[in-house]
């Protein structure tokens, strides 16, 4: 299984589950929902979530992603995008996501199996 990973809210994440789909806070500015792969992740929280409580990682699977997902990016270094709203079916675990005590985020043990 191929996974991507994208960072939320806890609240977020809850109400896209009752919805059985999930925006994030991009797709409609944007036309995408931004993700990461877990070499990517751990520096895009510390660059956009720094200071957040309340984060939930979702770890979701490629292969059951019904938009479209595009690796962009400059270089070697390409983030998934996410080309519509999310099927809540996809997202096969979600992990609480928390800031040490200096306030860094570290990759969380369960992502690190």
């Amino acid at each position: 299984m191929k996974t991507i990973l994208h960072i939320t809210r806890r609240a977020e994440w809850a109400a896209a589950k009752e919805l059985g789909t999930y925006r994030g806070n991009t797709l409609d500015a944007e036309g995408f929902i931004h993700c990461s792969t877990i070499k990517q992740v751990v520096g895009s929280a510390n660059r956009f979530f720094q200071g957040q409580p309340d984060l939930v990682i979702l770890v979701i699977d490629e292969s059951l992603v019904q938009p479209e997902i595009k690796y962009e990016g400059s270089g070697n270094n390409l983030f998934p995008h996410i080309y519509g709203a999310l099927n809540v079916e996809a997202v096969v675990r979600s992990i609480d996501f928390e800031a040490g005590a200096d306030g860094v985020f570290g990759l969380p043990p369960e992502l690190a199996e």
